[in-house]
């Protein structure tokens, strides 16, 4: 059994939902302490237990230490179940990070899957359904293997509600592609999400993103949501190029000005505009999973974070395959040890 200590490295909820995708796509069962033990508030929140439940109910495996607050679980996979699914979390807890979890293994079953999960769609620190539909899923659709998300009601903290809806259409083997350069800008917008808060929320941040990147109205775009759905606000900026589409998030917040929340998304832009790297931080993140699946072969990126040093070293224990980033340039090149 493989012993894992979620405390290290960054200490957050990542290690856990890699330790579960790669538990169920190798067989390996897997003890983890000291769960999210570098958070403020450690153990298992209702997102983990949600996603702790689905990878158990996707492989017919044995749990122990399932429950709010737990810091240590043992899980021991069983036989890979393709089907029909469908997840509560019950609070607005990260609808995609859930998805994360079972979708690795689900890409290499036999058949297809259907999973509906409801919670938070649109959530600080997770992915929210825009970065999955345009920056990740169509990169696995490169790799052979086709996702199609649907976002059936936007969910915002703290009151969740949302749901999405994936049907997941697996490939036998991935296929290896690399990522070494972003091409030419195709285009930019931005939108601004509002709901059961005053309009000129988000007319106020796309005025600082509009002034801030030089962009024009046509490229500024507000979406109005049922107020019954808020309230809630975010701001995301998508930046598409030939090769790579990115996406930029920022969310409203109590006591937090419309201007603030976007100049934070427009530093955000502008970190990944100062240096040529194809792949952000976050998408670094994501590809981690799929190429140790054999479905990158390489990738370029910015400066590796305490994130994608944690998620590489899970890899490595259930793989023994070794994730390096070697600088070039000042970029780091992304591979796996042979």
């Amino acid at each position: 059994m493989i012993e894992i200590d979620g405390s290290q490295g960054e200490g957050g909820g990542q290690i856990l939902r890699s330790a579960l995708s790669l538990a169920v796509c190798t067989g390996q069962a897997f003890r983890i302490t000291r769960i999210r033990g570098g958070r403020p508030k450690p153990g298992l929140l209702r997102q983990h237990v949600t996603a702790v439940k689905a990878a158990a109910a996707i492989s017919d495996a044995q749990v122990e230490g399932c429950e709010v607050n737990s810091s240590t679980l043992v899980f021991e996979p069983g036989r890979l179940r393709p089907g029909e699914y469908s997840f509560s979390i019950g609070t607005a807890g990260s609808c995609t990070l859930v998805l994360q979890t079972v979708l690795p293994p689900l890409l290499t079953a036999s058949e297809p899957s259907v999973i509906r999960i409801s919670g938070g769609t649109h959530n600080k620190a997770a992915p929210p359904v825009d970065f999955l539909n345009r920056a990740f899923l169509p990169l696995l659709e490169r790799m052979g293997a086709r996702v199609d998300l649907t976002l059936e009601r936007y969910g915002f903290h703290p009151r969740g509600g949302g749901v999405i809806l994936a049907k997941i259409t697996p490939v036998a083997r991935l296929k290896s592609i690399e990522i070494s350069e972003r091409g030419q800008r195709v285009r930019g917008y931005a939108e601004a999400y509002i709901a059961g808060i005053p309009l000129n929320v988000a007319e106020r941040e796309l005025a600082v993103i509009g002034r801030r990147l030089n962009w024009t109205a046509d490229q500024l775009e507000v979406r109005g949501l049922p107020s019954d759905m808020g309230p809630g606000n975010a701001v995301t900026i998508t930046l598409e190029h030939e090769h790579i589409v990115e996406v930029f998030t920022g969310f409203g917040e109590k006591s937090r000005t419309a201007e603030s929340v976007a100049e934070g998304t427009v530093h955000q832009v502008r970190d990944y505009l100062v240096h040529s790297a194809p792949v952000g931080e976050h998408l670094a993140d994501q590809l981690l999973m799929p190429m140790a699946l054999g479905g990158v072969s390489e990738f370029v990126t910015s400066a590796p974070t305490p994130h994608f040093t944690s998620n590489a070293e899970v890899i490595a224990m259930f793989t023994g395959r070794r994730i390096s980033a070697q600088e070039r340039g000042g970029l780091h090149v992304v591979s796996v040890d042979r």
